[in-house]
């Protein structure tokens, strides 16, 4: 997180939720649909769906619950915010994404869906990441994951052994009738063919792995490889719905987001247990990536700043009628700003916030360097 501001924003997930906390009231109440809960520039990207096709899609749904969208508005804001910091681009630049902000998630809230296609309006970030996805094959997936394309996977550092009792366990998994159902769904030979384990391993996958099972698993389903990720689905940290309360079982609950706000990944994912503990199970695509905002221009960060909000507005719109759409952009346009053409509660949500993340980076980055001393 030391890196730069935007991956200090990226990363810490709960000095956001804290501020919401203090902001009651000044954030408008929208209707509760299902919201990604944690929705940075990381968690968008390509996606593909079990036939290749391949859309810009939320791809994180650790946090998601059924929420205030306003939430993923304003998180998805100082994170294309702390990007343009981090990009060194002034101040005004900032300012003129919170119109493109608005303007593309209000577009996608009136029709339904994403207004600007990524092959033609994303911008140069979004259509250079889209063009390598939509080009790679498993060979890409298998070397970048696990560095080979044979059907094992190589312990060592990110991997380890699984003990006898894990092996037993991942074997039982893949005969439950939820397996059953994903490989049926993943590939054409799943309904003739049951999933077989190739090989299985602990995946060491970055801070979030630790205290939390995470395995990663080759599948043969006929003749067709897969790479499957099996992670622990913990609670949601982000602030929920009281009318409309969320699914009590975690990975149930990821699922049920995915499936509401990223079609393609909901449909490449279900809910099931291990060892008692509640895991998502989930095929990895060779199209599947996250977007990287390090340097960009001014003329990019507007272009990315429309498009990414629109592809949220259509992940919320997919979940309201005509009316309820319109009630929402009616609220969202309330406290309209006389200086820019962003309401002042999205504009002061994201001075506060860039501001508080601002100083925590700098104490984030004097302890690392004391620690490294």
């Amino acid at each position: 997180m030391a890196r730069s501001a935007h991956a200090y924003v990226r990363g810490n997930t709960v000095k956001f939720y804290q501020w919401l906390e203090t902001a009651k009231g000044k954030v408008p109440d929208g209707p509760p649909i299902w919201i990604c809960g944690d929705c940075h520039v990381g968690n968008l990207g390509p996606v593909s769906d079990s036939d290749g096709n391949v859309e810009i899609e939320i791809r994180d749904l650790d946090q998601t619950v059924i929420g205030n969208p306003a939430h993923d508005l304003i998180r998805l804001a100082l994170s294309l915010a702390m990007a343009a910091r981090s990009s060194d681009l002034p101040g005004v630049t900032t300012a003129l994404m919170m119109e493109r902000i608005i303007l593309g998630y209000t577009d996608a809230l009136r029709t339904g869906k994403a207004v600007l296609p990524a092959s033609e309006k994303g911008g140069a970030p979004i259509k250079m990441v889209l063009k390598e996805a939509i080009a790679r094959k498993w060979r890409h997936l298998a070397t970048e994951r696990i560095e080979d394309v044979r059907p094992t996977i190589p312990l060592g550092p990110k991997f380890w052994a699984l003990s006898s009792a894990e092996r037993e366990e991942m074997s039982r998994l893949f005969e439950s009738k939820e397996a059953k159902a994903l490989a049926a769904t993943l590939r054409k030979e799943g309904k003739e063919h049951k999933p077989e384990v190739l090989d299985a391993a602990y995946w060491m996958k970055g801070c979030s792995s630790l205290g939390r099972l995470r395995y990663a698993v080759l599948l043969a389903i006929g003749k067709s490889f897969c790479l499957i990720d099996i992670k622990e689905a913990t609670a949601a940290a982000a602030p929920r719905s009281k009318s409309q309360p969320t699914p009590r079982n975690p990975a149930r609950q990821v699922v049920s987001g995915a499936k509401a706000l990223s079609p393609f990944l909901g449909e490449r994912m279900v809910a099931a247990n291990f060892n008692g503990r509640p895991v998502v199970i989930r095929e990895l695509r060779p199209q599947d990536l996250k977007f990287e905002l390090e340097q960009i221009s001014q003329k990019q960060a507007l272009e990315t700043a429309r498009f990414l909000a629109s592809v949220v507005g259509r992940a919320h719109a997919r979940q309201m009628d005509m009316s309820t759409r319109k009630q929402w952009i009616s609220t969202l346009k309330k406290q309209q700003g006389k200086d820019i053409n962003a309401p002042s509660w999205l504009w002061s949500s994201v001075v506060e916030l860039a501001g508080s993340h601002e100083m925590a980076y700098l104490e984030h980055c004097r302890q690392f360097a004391l620690d490294a001393s």
